[in-house]
């Protein structure tokens, strides 16, 4: 099920909250850059339409903000990006999608992978933070230069993949404390 936030601009306050509710039950909401009027303001370019799938979601014309609880998927086909989180809010007026509780994104091939991500939309940036104690975890496709490419340049080794390439990586062991000596 879509749900498009250009129709509920238009709608009197009290369907807006009856129609937000009742297509936000494991629904998708397809947030469109021109969606808000405050949106449209800003920029001329032409829109392109940002899907949002989870089990639950909000959306506060006051304010701006959309909110998808449950098993979130963001689906940004205009800047390549695909992302899953426990939980996502669009803040419209400010261009910005901040996601949380084990978020994963993909885009263009390189992923990233933390516990709150914030996605500036104007900017192409993306701010990760991990959760307390852990890292943020990233994966970047790196292309080779020419030279390094031909064959006289590849040592044997070197097209095998890592063992554990397509494996979690397991935590890192905690150093012991240091004690002074005696």
């Amino acid at each position: 099920m879509k749900f498009s936030l250009t129709p509920l601009i238009k709608q009197p306050k009290q369907w807006q909250v009856i129609g937000i509710l009742g297509a936000s039950i494991i629904g998708s909401l397809t947030l469109a850059s021109n969606a808000w009027q405050s949106v449209q303001a800003q920029s001329a370019a032409p829109a392109s339409p940002m899907t949002v799938r989870s089990d639950i979601q909000e959306a506060n014309s006051q304010t701006g903000v959309v909110t998808a609880r449950g098993n979130v998927q963001v689906y940004y086909p205009a800047r390549k990006m695909q992302a899953t989180a426990a939980q996502a809010q669009y803040f419209s007026r400010e261009r910005r999608l901040v996601m949380n509780g084990n978020v994963y994104v993909l885009q263009e091939g390189n992923s990233m992978r933390a516990e709150t991500m914030t996605y500036l939309i104007d900017e192409g940036r993306f701010v990760a933070n991990p959760q307390a104690s852990q890292q943020v975890e990233s994966i970047y496709l790196v292309k080779e230069s020419e030279e390094n490419n031909s064959p006289q340049a590849t040592k044997p080794n070197q097209t095998e993949s890592l063992p554990f390439a397509d494996e979690a990586l397991p935590p890192l062991p905690t150093a012991p404390p240091l004690t002074p000596n005696p």
